[in-house]
């Protein structure tokens, strides 16, 4: 072993003239192992949080999505989707037509309400796709059945309205869309047709409140009646085999869309105000969290200044024969490394076996959990937070030991000898 661990060591752990000095050290160790402890845990139960909104979100955005740059439908869809097939990241691309509508019910619910229409390819859709296995009522089915097309509701709108699927012996409600366009229509001219736009409600998704009250889907080609889009689709929405490669399929299709018609969004643009807060809020809550390591690396501060004192002579002794200035100086902060060690090892252990027992038994529930999705908080542990919460930390703990280092690096000799006689 090097000398000058093998000292810094022996420094750490003989007994002391002065007991105070080794409960500071002891003071620290603790104050870095639970600031790194703390850290960790805050910093995996705000990724579970950004997991969670992010794949429920994800279940209704899409992972990529192809827009218009003049904000109104286009009519090369097939073709945008062929482009988009090409690649081999993307397992799905779907055209689709959004807008919003007036709902209109018979019922004895609440009043009539604006709604967020999304017309999309059912046939398309897959068994597994967020919006589909949402869907706890009924079955996702926006197909023409018997003349009538369904459409899929929110669930929350739907208890709201009194709406339900057919089941049960009790028959499928119904609601009427009555879009914008059509009111256009039919204040400029005579209709040949009614306004509204009839179906039958199939089912009913639960995601978020957010969402539950004022979405509905039905089928692409309805969309494009009800809102007199013709041919024409509001955008291309993609899926990809890995939610990471959305920026790297969008770049790949902007250097092949024409340039100045199309414009790409990934999951994270399309939501980008939302996730850029709780972006912000991890890393306040990392400066905040990080002031108790500080704290802490003040105590070493202290501890090592007072070993530097209480072994003077010893020092001096050691540049008597023949030790540097620098091996000196790398002593003391090789001691400001063993305590990092120690304490950020610790508190790394420590606030992985936490967060491991929250992600496994979900032990501090969340307040009011009736209303959300979850009933514990979410934790997802990330390797990086791990390895830069453990690194800083045991860098603050070397900074620390640089004053007391200097300082012992300064003692000479013949000095350490008249203070110790």
């Amino acid at each position: 072993m090097d000398f000058r661990l093998l000292i810094a060591r022996r420094y750490l752990s003989s007994p002391r003239s002065i007991s105070l000095i080794s409960r500071i050290t002891g003071i620290s160790v603790v104050g870095v192992a639970l600031g790194v402890a703390a850290l960790i845990v805050v910093l995996s139960v705000l990724n579970g949080f950004f997991d969670f909104v992010r794949d429920m979100l994800v279940s209704y955005d899409p992972h990529v999505r192809i827009v218009s740059v003049e904000d109104r439908g286009f009519e090369s869809a097939d073709s945008l989707i062929s482009l988009a097939l090409q690649n081999p990241d993307v397992i799905s691309a779907t055209a689709y037509v959004e807008g919003k509508a007036l709902l209109l019910h018979d019922g004895s619910g609440d009043v009539n309400k604006v709604v967020i229409v999304r017309g999309i390819d059912g046939e398309a859709m897959s068994a597994d796709d967020g919006i589909a296995t949402a869907t706890t009522m009924g079955e996702f089915d926006v197909r023409r059945v018997d003349g009538r097309p369904g459409i899929v509701l929110g669930r929350r709108l739907g208890e709201r309205l009194l709406l339900s699927p057919a089941g049960g012996g009790v028959e499928a409600s119904r609601i009427a869309l009555l879009s914008a366009p059509a009111i256009e229509r039919m204040y400029m001219r005579v209709l040949s047709s009614s306004p509204f736009r009839q179906f039958e409600v199939r089912g009913l998704f639960q995601l978020e409140t957010i969402f539950d009250e004022s979405h509905a889907f039905i089928d692409l080609d309805e969309a494009q009646r009800l809102f007199g889009m013709g041919r024409s689709v509001s955008g291309v929405e993609l899926r990809l085999t890995d939610l990471e490669k959305a920026d790297e399929v969008s770049s790949w299709l902007n250097d092949r869309l024409p340039e100045g018609r199309f414009e790409t969004l990934t999951w994270y643009d399309l939501q980008k105000s939302l996730y850029d807060v709780m972006r912000l809020e991890k890393f306040g809550a990392s400066l905040i969290l990080m002031l108790i390591v500080i704290v802490a690396a003040f105590n070493i501060v202290g501890s090592l200044t007072m070993i530097v004192i209480e072994k003077r002579s010893d020092v001096g002794a050691l540049r008597a024969m023949g030790v540097t200035k620098r091996d000196i100086k790398k002593i003391f902060l090789a001691e400001g490394l063993l305590i990092g060690l120690v304490g950020s090892g610790a508190g790394v252990a420590l606030g992985l076996a936490l967060a491991l027992i929250q992600k496994t038994f979900g032990i501090i529930s969340l307040p009011g959990s009736d209303s959300f999705l979850i009933d514990a908080y979410p934790v997802s542990i990330s390797t990086t937070d791990v390895v830069i919460v453990g690194v800083m930390a045991l860098l603050l703990c070397i900074s620390a030991a640089l004053y007391p280092a200097s300082r012992a690096a300064a003692i000479e000799p013949a000095d350490a000898v008249n203070m110790s006689g």
